[in-house]
C-alpha cells in the first residue's frame, strides 16, 4: 500500500469541545473588551494544547479542533467571493430526548465564484508549527465543494452570474484548487473533506426535499463525486485526502438517517480520495455491507465512538464491530475514529471535556490492541 494511502489506525474527524476561555474570549470580544488580534492568540493558545493533549492521548494526527471557527462550514464558505448567506433552512434535528429546530445557513451564489483570500491557510499556520513540534501530523478539515450546492441546487446559483450551470462547477473546483495548494505551501499533508450531502441522499425524506428544489436525488451522487473529484484534482502526490460523510451534527443531534447504500457503489468506487471516514456508531447508519463497493487502494475510518453522548464505548464492543466490517473490507485497509466532531457547531455536543478525551484514549488504545503500534 502506497504511504498516502496507509491509515492512521486511531484517527480523528476534526471539531473539538471549546474551552471556557474561547468561550469568554469570544463574548469578550462581542462585547468590545478584546480585539480581534487578542481574540486570535487566545484561540492560538488553546489550539497548542488541544494538540498536546491530543498526543497524550495516543494521536499520531492532531486537528485545531475548529477553535477559530464557530461553524465547521460556514467561515469558510463565506470567504469565497460570490457566495452569500441568506437565512437558514428549516431543518429539525434529533436527538434521543425528541427534536430540536434549528436553521443551517443557506447558501446562494450571487456571483462570479473565485478565491480573492486564504479560506483555511492562514488558520493552519499555528496547527502546523504546534504538531510539527510535537511529532504530529497536522490534519485540517475543510467543507465540501457540495455545500455550496446542496442547500439550494442550481436554483440558487445566479443565471446572470452562470447562464452555464457548468461554469459554476468550475469555478468552484477552482477555489478548491486554490485552497489546496496554499494548504500544502502552509505544511499541510493531510486534508480531510467535510460532507453531509450525500448521507442526506441515503434518506428518503431528504431524497424528497432535494425534489422539492428541483434536483434529481438520483442523478446528484454522479454530479457530487464529479465536482469533489474537480476540487481536488492535480493535488500533490504527497497529500493524503480523506473524505468524512455523516448525517449531521448540532448539539447532540442529527437530520439524517439511512445506511450508505444508495450512494456506495458511485461514491466508494470512484471518488478520488485516499480515506473515507464513515459515520457507523447507530444504525441509523445502516451495515457495513456498503463497504463492499470500496476501490482497492482506498482505507475506510470506522466511526464507532459516538460524539454526541458521553456514555463510553467498550474495546469489546469495538472490536466485534471492527470484526464485523472486516468481512466486506480486508482488516489491513480499515482503521477507528468517532464518528464526528465533538463541536460541530460552536455550542458543542452534549458531554464533557473529560469525556471526549476518554474517548480519544479508548480509540487510540482499540486500535493499538487490534493493529498492533
Amino acid at each position: 500500500m502506497p504511504l498516502r494511502h496507509r491509515p492512521f489506525r486511531a484517527d480523528i474527524v476534526g471539531s473539538l469541545l471549546r474551552p471556557r476561555t474561547i468561550h469568554d474570549a469570544r463574548d469578550k470580544r462581542k462585547r468590545g473588551e478584546i480585539d480581534s488580534i487578542e481574540l486570535r492568540r487566545i484561540e492560538d493558545n488553546c489550539i497548542r494544547e488541544a494538540v498536546r493533549k491530543q498526543k497524550e492521548a495516543g494521536l499520531r494526527v492532531a486537528s485545531d479542533g475548529d477553535f477559530h471557527r464557530r461553524h465547521w462550514f460556514m467561515d469558510f464558505l463565506e470567504r469565497v467571493d460570490g457566495v452569500e448567506i441568506h437565512g437558514g433552512l428549516p431543518v429539525k434535528f434529533h436527538n434521543e430526548k425528541g427534536e430540536i429546530e434549528y436553521a443551517p445557513p443557506r447558501f446562494e451564489v450571487k456571483g462570479k465564484v473565485k478565491r480573492s483570500r486564504s479560506l483555511a491557510a492562514d488558520d493552519f499556520v499555528t496547527l502546523a508549527a504546534t504538531a510539527r513540534a510535537e511529532g504530529l501530523v497536522a490534519k485540517q478539515p475543510i467543507p465540501s465543494p457540495m455545500c455550496v450546492h446542496f442547500r439550494g441546487g442550481s436554483a440558487a446559483v445566479s443565471r446572470d452570474a452562470y447562464p452555464d450551470i457548468e461554469k459554476f462547477f468550475a469555478d468552484l473546483a477552482q477555489v478548491y484548487r486554490e485552497e489546496i495548494a496554499a494548504l500544502h505551501r502552509a505544511g499541510c499533508r493531510y486534508l480531510q473533506i467535510d460532507d453531509t450531502n450525500l448521507p442526506y441522499l441515503c434518506d428518503p425524506a431528504l431524497r424528497e426535499n432535494v425534489r422539492k428544489i428541483g434536483e434529481d436525488p438520483d442523478k446528484l451522487p454522479s454530479l457530487y463525486v464529479r465536482m469533489l473529484n474537480d476540487a481536488v484534482n492535480g493535488a500533490p502526490a504527497d497529500l493524503r485526502i480523506g473524505i468524512h460523510m455523516c448525517r449531521g451534527n448540532h448539539a447532540s443531534s442529527w437530520v439524517a438517517e439511512g445506511g450508505y447504500d444508495a450512494i456506495a457503489e458511485e461514491v466508494f468506487g470512484s471518488m478520488n480520495v485516499d480515506v473515507f471516514l464513515l459515520e457507523f456508531d447507530t444504525p441509523r447508519a445502516g451495515s457495513f455491507a456498503p463497504l463492499r463497493f470500496l476501490s482497492e487502494d482506498k482505507v475506510a475510518v470506522l466511526g464507532l465512538v459516538t460524539t454526541k453522548k458521553g456514555v463510553l464505548e467498550t474495546k469489546d464492543a469495538l472490536r466485534r464491530r471492527i470484526d464485523e466490517a472486516a468481512k466486506h473490507v480486508p482488516l489491513e485497509r480499515l482503521a477507528l475514529s468517532p464518528q464526528c466532531g465533538f463541536a460541530s457547531t460552536i455550542e458543542g455536543n452534549a458531554l464533557s471535556e473529560e469525556e471526549q478525551w476518554q474517548k480519544l484514549r479508548l480509540v487510540t488504545e482499540t486500535a493499538r490492541e487490534v493493529w498492533g503500534s
